[in-house]
């Protein structure tokens, strides 16, 4: 138990482990990202579709789930980590402030909260969620240079990530899809809200929150590496990506409904 939870630390304090990390890209990490993938879309697919014309109430129930479920595993990661470092203050190096682990709040939001920061929940758990999940398992892969596959950072990560693409395309399978353009603003404020507390929370802890500070072998290095690391200049294009992807979905998501709308005007 103490391997599979990390518990047996080296000589410098570092994680070690008797199994050797089967590393990016070998054929059991591709398979254990491809089974939560596809467990992932099957079960949207099942539960999305049998409450498809069931009440709002009913819908939300499965979201209300998720919530529990995303955050509960979480939090037994955060107390694990914490008793592996021996200290409390751990916390602050996993907090949800990266762009996949920002739907550890907004999935509870969109469970649990009325009006419109429910309907702002949901659009940014449908445009987020499943690319958080894509990139927060195939893209971080380096979580499999540093621990085996068959132990708790790995698996927890899959099995977040994984509901965090559950929860997006759920909303979109049963129609729970809001996507109402006075709430855009809403959706970018939380975008840009969790952005600034990321950087606010890299300044003070060193750390890494929403690849800000740096590109961590994700695919931002291009943009890292074309103004030269800039302290200034990266964070704004990383944070602009993400307001004209939201943007685009918003924009791209109304075209679609527009022209659906007038073809069966026409019909």
């Amino acid at each position: 138990m103490r391997e599979f939870l990390g518990l047996n630390l080296d000589a410098n304090g570092k994680v070690s482990y008797i199994r050797t990390p089967e590393g990016i890209w070998s054929w059991q990490h591709i398979l254990q990202v491809s089974l939560f993938m596809t467990a992932m879309v099957v079960l949207a697919i099942i539960f999305g579709v049998k409450n498809k014309n069931k009440s709002v109430k009913e819908k939300n129930k499965v979201l209300i789930v998720s919530a529990i479920l995303i955050d509960a595993f979480e939090l037994f990661k955060i107390v694990v980590i914490c008793i592996r470092h021996q200290s409390p203050l751990q916390i602050f190096y996993t907090l949800p402030l990266f762009l996949c682990s920002i739907q550890l709040i907004t999935i509870p939001l969109a469970a649990f909260c009325k009006g419109r920061i429910k309907e702002a929940s949901l659009d940014f758990v449908l445009v987020f969620g499943l690319l958080g999940a894509v990139f927060g398992t195939v893209g971080a892969a380096n979580i499999y240079n540093m621990h085996p596959v068959l132990s708790m950072d790995p698996l927890v990560s899959g099995v977040t990530h994984s509901l965090s693409g559950f929860a997006s395309l759920y909303i979109a399978i049963s129609g729970m899809v809001s996507m109402k353009k006075k709430n855009f603003v809403i959706t970018l404020s939380i975008l840009l809200g969790f952005a600034i507390m990321a950087l606010i929370a890299n300044k003070f802890t060193g750390y890494n929150y929403m690849f800000l500070k740096y590109h961590d072998e994700t695919p931002y290095s291009i943009f890292y590496n074309l103004v030269n690391g800039n302290k200034v200049l990266y964070p704004l294009i990383v944070i602009s990506i993400f307001v004209v992807y939201i943007s685009l979905f918003y924009l791209i998501f109304h075209s679609v409904k527009d022209k659906k709308a007038l073809k069966n005007k026409q019909n």
